[in-house]
């Protein structure tokens, strides 16, 4: 039977960052190396699955996936088409396929696949599923059964929490969210680092101030029982320190910057599918 909700069989089509991030979760929290199978066609890559102690690794995704109960397809939206076309005729019949490749819909991954009805997951995943502490959106096709949605699930609760999405169109606010969000942190980062020296702190100083300030922060709001901007209003004294740099961002319009921004993500990914289309 298979291991706390997750499949007995999982194959994964592409060996890259996330693929390994994901794959390390399911090793690290008791899934059998075993279990995994995947396919890459660099040598590189399959050598990293190997030092996971990954054994069942190939160059052909056809090897990967026969008798697989869940594919990952791991490959970039670009190489998404050739890579169904090596892995359609020999995927088991009603094998869950679950992707994290931004903007290809569940409807185009089915024709791809030769309409036969599979059933799809889509995943937008982020990246510091890297270091376990990742966020993933979640959306299913009408064909997958409540086991497999366990199976997707459990696969990436491995890596981090997860969220399931009733409408497949969420997952480009998801992907403005929390799919590009750790890449809005890492400037506002460095940000803080560049006007940290500007200060007059050392670079190393300022960067390893800002990092642990940052940790801190994520790990106070989502361990207080309070709202977000509860926490802010605890930090801020009337007339002091915190609220005149608060001022200066409200003068300098950092919402609406935050939320031109996070637009602009969400309607490129509505783009890409519109292009992949």
């Amino acid at each position: 039977m298979p291991t706390q909700g997750r499949p007995e069989t999982i194959a994964f089509i592409g060996a890259g960052n996330m693929a390994n991030a994901i794959i390390g979760g399911l090793i690290g929290s008791g899934y059998s190396p075993s279990r995994i199978r995947a396919a890459d066609p660099s040598p590189r890559a399959r050598e990293a699955l190997k030092a996971l102690n990954v054994q069942q690794v190939f160059e052909d995704p056809c090897a990967a996936v026969t008798d697989a109960d869940m594919v990952v397809l791991a490959v970039k939206p670009q190489v998404m088409a050739a890579a169904l076309e090596g892995v359609k005729d020999c995927l088991p019949p009603q094998c869950l396929v679950m992707s994290i490749a931004a903007g290809i819909s569940a409807a185009s991954l089915d024709r791809l696949l030769g309409s036969r009805q599979c059933p799809i997951v889509r995943c937008m995943p982020n990246t510091p599923s890297l270091v376990y502490r990742g966020a993933s959106g979640l959306f299913a096709n009408p064909y997958v059964s409540q086991q497999q949605r366990q199976y997707a699930e459990a696969t990436m609760a491995s890596v981090g929490t997860t969220l399931w999405l009733e409408q497949e169109d969420k997952l480009d606010a998801v992907t403005a969210v929390s799919g590009s969000g750790p890449a809005y942190f890492f400037a506002f980062m460095e940000a803080m680092i560049d006007s940290g020296e500007r200060l007059g702190l050392s670079r190393e100083v300022a960067t390893e101030l800002t990092l642990q300030t940052a940790l801190g922060a994520a790990h106070l709001a989502a361990e207080q029982p309070v709202s977000i901007d509860t926490l802010r209003r605890n930090v801020t004294s009337p007339g002091g320190t915190t609220e005149r740099a608060l001022q200066a961002f409200e003068r300098e319009q950092l919402g609406a910057t935050v939320d031109a921004a996070m637009q602009a993500c969400f309607d490129r990914a509505q783009a890409m599918a519109t292009e992949f289309d």
